[in-house]
């Protein structure tokens, strides 16, 4: 069985997928009585969209010293959000200002955010990652869909290799909150880039695509799919307000109107597809229903906040206890079974199918 990772969008909101990846990579440590288990042990796949894009990077990260084990435990990569967070989204009293008055540009200073990707990743490629993974971002120029595939990277070299650090940057180019991305490949081919999460907030189906497609003999029923979320927006929008805001104003309203109901309409069509093959249980969402007691922005990175955001992370992982229980036996049970084999070495060799 292939076995997908995908985690969504949603800005400081990573911090929720950060906390049960910790409660899940603690379980798996647990159940299967190995203190070095790690996420990557156990996904042949991963999917990831802006903060859900950084974290996968995180996660399959290789290490300086031992480069066939990851660089970062799964509390290590959740600590960027939590140590960095405020750092990350901390406005200018000039940007601040421009922002109250409606005018254009990036909310917050790119330099910061590239600072601390660097930190993190240095000067760690693309091509270097340990599993198998689709990164989505926006080619503002072309018109076109974007992937960040390992597997691309691999196989056509520099052309299509990337330093993570450039990756991430991409991918998480949310519109007035950063500038576009301007990144090259190693091959110095330059990328004008925006935030994957204008066509794939949830990537997961964008994941299911690309396993499929690259192995012509799965099919869904032999695929397991786990899916982390951000959380469910509930806030409605002012219909008054809204009518006589300044287009740059609304700006912000709209991209969260509009990743919501990505991520929302690739949960349903999911649901359908595995509903159809009868494999239900093969496909399991993780998200907090309700966002009441936080502030929801991609931005809302102030202290309070990530302690809420913390707080709310905790208690999606105490709710789906028993779930993440069942699911870290299944990935250890999984192991066992394929230890031996390793499906996804051919990848190495695949060509990038395309975009959409």
């Amino acid at each position: 069985m292939k076995k997908i990772l995908s985690i969504d969008g949603g800005g400081i909101r990573g911090i929720i997928p950060g906390m049960i990846l910790v409660a899940l990579e603690e379980k798996l440590k647990r159940e299967s009585k190995n203190p070095g288990a790690a996420i990557v042990d156990y996904f042949d796949f991963f999917a990831g969209t802006s903060t859900g894009g950084i974290l996968t990077c995180l996660l399959l990260c290789p290490s300086e010293e031992n480069p066939g084990r990851p660089r970062f435990t799964a509390r290590e990569a959740l600590d960027l959000y939590l140590k960095h967070g405020n750092e990350i989204f901390k406005m200018t009293f000039f940007k601040r200002i421009r922002a109250k008055l409606g005018l254009a540009g990036e909310r917050y200073n790119s330099m910061v955010f590239e600072g601390v990707l660097k930190t993190y990743f240095k000067d760690t490629r693309l091509s270097q990652l340990l599993k198998p993974c689709i990164i989505s971002a926006y080619n503002i120029e072309l018109r076109k869909t974007h992937f960040f595939r390992q597997q691309t990277a691999i196989s056509r070299g520099d052309a299509r290799d990337f330093y993570l650090k450039d990756v991430c940057r991409a991918t998480s180019a949310a519109p007035t909150y950063f500038s576009v991305a301007e990144i090259h490949s190693l091959a110095n081919v330059r990328y004008p880039l925006l935030d994957g999460g204008v066509f794939a907030t949830n990537p997961a189906l964008s994941g299911l695509i690309e396993v499929t497609k690259a192995f012509n003999q799965t099919r869904i029923n032999d695929i397991f799919l786990v899916s982390l979320g951000t959380g469910r927006s509930r806030r409605s929008y002012d219909y008054e307000h809204f009518k006589k805001s300044s287009a740059m104003a609304i700006v912000p309203a709209i991209l969260d109107i509009m990743m919501s109901g990505v991520a929302e309409t690739s949960d349903f069509f999911l649901q359908q597809l595995f509903h159809s093959a009868g494999k239900t249980e093969n496909y399991l969402r993780i998200e907090p229903d309700s966002l009441e007691s936080i502030k929801e922005g991609l931005d809302a990175a102030s202290p309070s906040n990530i302690e809420k955001l913390v707080a709310l992370g905790d208690r999606t992982v105490s709710e789906n206890e028993g779930r993440l229980t069942v699911l870290a036996r299944l990935l250890i049970e999984e192991q066992k079974h394929g230890a031996n084999t390793k499906p996804w070495d051919f990848l190495k060799a695949v060509r990038s199918f395309g975009s959409f």
